[in-house]
């Protein structure tokens, strides 16, 4: 069997968030909460270990975002390199730095990197043709182009993606496409661009991830599998933009490199800006770990393309893994910057004061390892509640609370252990190696269930033991039973300290407790005897249901926005004339009763004063009214309809109704009081 290799040191990467918003629960559960547990973790072991991470402030979007608010691309990448750091920082993203893509370092080092490739001929030079604005004399990047979508009809997809179906698209692909700067059909024209010929590194990245790397997670092993298969083609590195690295080379004015060519060298200049000394160690030494940690889809990128460019290069080691997640969902539907669909890091911080380690535990607790996840308000308030507050919150509690009922605070001496007790403190021990295990192959939720399990532990033995009804008759035994306790304390404020960093912390200093130390993880004896806990604080407390109420609120006002933004009328039905309109009776009517129809869901049954001699319509809205709040109401019904049985009713006409933007029906009536029986006209 293979001797597992050994490292001296680990460089972990975060991918770049974009700069032009705030980062949501989307990127944290892909990125950011599991890098960080596993960089806490290492350092928990006293490891060697690097968190670079910083903001990407080149591409596109940036510059669409600029156009928008009618400021520059770098009023936009100052504002929220600003937010992003300072909103990871308030949720324990424990960066060793937080660099960005605008600096000067950053902008040496890739000049650099291309120049050298460039220099060493690792590139090929192509024209082709590509979309251009005649009035507005530029370019078009594919975001800046929008048409329908070939296949599934959008007419708002870009010429890089259809966000409706999720196809990805070359923007030639697009039915009438568009400029989205002057709305004008672009010309195709002529253009000189640079190439990484990716298939010249194909073999090398077959053989370094298919044979090589077979440990990977499955969704990034596979994903790989099919690029590799699919065969890999050149692909540019330059762009026809004015916001990014000037190409350094001549006869290239007016390009930059390509924003996928750029960012991940940000890697290596971040680590330059913190280790300007020693920097190399971390990227060339074959003695170090390199671990990327990104979303699905960044994959091609650091798995295929960055790992081509580094092989180019020749001088870096390749990343040891990419532990990449899936999606993230809110409330069912897919997280979108675009559509406000999101929970932004820095409004959570605002909402949830002294709240980080509650998300950060169901971000965990819910990641999408393997498969998309849903993050939902309901459950984020079950697992605090439910969990961090009923299990290890309580467990915490009861410890100290009976410390210093029975001891004054005073940590007591173990005495003769009972069976019982050395099997708990056995079951307890055993958590570690499974702790260590899940968190070494970045299975991340199973680690945290694993954490969660010693306060299970503690929880039971508490309950079993019942040390408030021995202190009537044997204080050596709740002595013992006490210290038991507050190792199982103890080694708590160790197993969450990766995850909840701020609670492991507070816990820390309620048992004095200096610092957390991996080594003695599943140690009875952590706690002397006849040290001191202080006095219990709350690590958690309940979330009610107006609290989480206010956050779902706001996404039923967002969602309702979004539909009314997107709204567009149906097309005019064909001309009718005015006889024919005449021929319809519509009238007003006074809602006297109405009731649901028995095994119909959709069907309500009205009772109608038409005026007349009263009336009974069927009518299909149901879904959307409670009988009750329609009594009373004055509807317009077109009363000459033929009669119609329903389910085993007689329907006397047709109740209007429109149907809104959400496909709500709303039910048509007079403005005014009216008497029934009138007609509209």
């Amino acid at each position: 069997m293979e001797e597992k290799k050994k490292y001296s040191r680990t460089l972990v990467t975060t991918a770049l968030p974009y700069a032009n918003g705030p980062v949501h629960i989307g990127h944290l559960a892909g990125v950011y909460v599991p890098a960080d547990i596993y960089v806490r973790y290492l350092r928990l072991k006293g490891e060697d270990v690097l968190m670079i991470g910083g903001s990407d402030e080149h591409g596109v979007p940036i510059t669409i975002k600029a156009q928008k608010e009618g400021v520059t691309p770098q009023d936009i990448v100052d504002r929220y390199h600003k937010i992003i750091k300072e909103s990871m920082a308030g949720l324990g993203i424990s960066f060793d730095v937080y660099g960005r893509t605008t600096s000067d370092m950053h902008r040496r080092t890739a000049s650099d990197f291309f120049k050298k490739l460039y220099d060493n001929g690792e590139f090929i030079e192509k024209t082709s043709e590509q979309f251009y604005d005649e009035e507005a004399d530029q370019w078009l990047a594919d975001r800046y182009i929008t048409g329908t979508c070939p296949h599934c009809g959008n007419d708002g997809a870009y010429g890089d993606q259809c966000e409706a179906c999720g196809t990805s698209l070359n923007a030639t692909d697009l039915i009438n496409p568009k400029s989205a700067i002057t709305g004008n059909v672009p010309v195709l024209k002529e253009t000189k661009h640079w190439y990484m010929p990716l298939d010249k590194w194909e073999p090398r990245l077959r053989q370094w991830i298919l044979e090589d790397h077979k440990e990977w997670k499955t969704n990034v092993y596979g994903q790989c599998k099919s690029w590799l298969d699919g065969g890999l083609q050149p692909r540019a590195v330059t762009r026809d933009l004015n916001w990014g690295i000037p190409v350094p080379i001549e006869g290239a004015e007016g390009k930059v490199l390509y924003v996928w060519f750029d960012a991940p060298i940000g890697y290596i200049s971040n680590t330059k800006e913190l280790r300007p000394d020693d920097w190399e160690k971390y990227w060339k030494a074959d003695d170090t770990r390199i671990i990327h940690f990104i979303g699905k889809d960044n994959i091609v990128f650091h798995c295929l393309i960055f790992p081509a460019m580094l092989m180019a290069e020749g001088t870096y080691q390749l990343p040891e893994n990419v532990p990449a997640n899936e999606f993230l969902n809110l409330e069912g539907d897919k997280i979108s910057t675009s559509r406000n669909w999101a929970v932004w890091l820095n409004e959570y911080l605002e909402d949830f004061p002294g709240k980080q380690d509650v998300l950060r535990y169901v971000l965990t607790a819910n990641a999408p390892e393997a498969k998309d996840n849903d993050f939902t308000w309901k459950d984020f308030q079950d697992r605090n509640n439910n969990e961090l507050v009923a299990i290890l919150g309580n467990f915490v509690n009861r410890a100290i609370v009976l410390t210093n009922k029975y001891f004054d605070g005073v940590i007591p001496e173990a005495h003769e252990l009972t069976d019982y007790d050395r099997a708990t403190i056995e079951e307890f021990k055993g958590v570690k190696d499974e702790l260590g295990k899940a968190l070494d192959t970045f299975h991340f939720r199973a680690a945290l269930a694993e954490a969660m399990k010693l306060a299970r532990i503690g929880n039971k033995y508490l309950a079993d033991t019942e040390p408030w009804k021995l202190a009537k008759t044997d204080m050596a035994r709740v002595e013992t039973i006490m210290n038991v306790a507050l190792q199982i304390t103890a080694n708590l404020a160790i197993a969450f300290e990766p995850f909840l960093p701020f609670s492991a912390e507070k816990l820390r200093k309620m048992i004095n407790m200096e610092c957390a130390d991996w080594n003695k993880l599943g140690s009875i004896d952590i706690l002397k005897a006849g040290e001191r806990v202080e006095k219990p604080v709350l690590l958690f407390e309940k979330i009610d249901d107006e609290t989480i109420k206010i956050q779902t609120d706001r996404l039923e006002r967002i969602k309702q926005e979004n539909i009314l933004k997107n709204f567009t009328p149906k097309a005019v039905a064909p001309t009718v004339t005015f006889d024919d309109f005449q021929k319809l009776d519509i009238r007003v009517g006074k809602v006297l009763d109405c009731e649901k129809v028995k095994k119909a869901d959709k069907l309500l049954k009205f009772t109608i004063d038409d005026g007349m001699k009263g009336r009974t319509i069927v009518s299909g809205i149901a879904k959307f009214y409670n009988p009750e709040d329609l009594i009373g109401k004055e509807v317009c019904f077109i009363a000459n309809f033929p009669t119609r049985k329903l389910k085993g009713v007689e329907s006397q006409g047709m109740i209007l109704s429109a149907e809104d933007a959400d496909g709500r029906l709303v039910v048509i009536g007079p403005q005014g009081e009216v008497r029934p029986g009138v007609q509209v006209g």
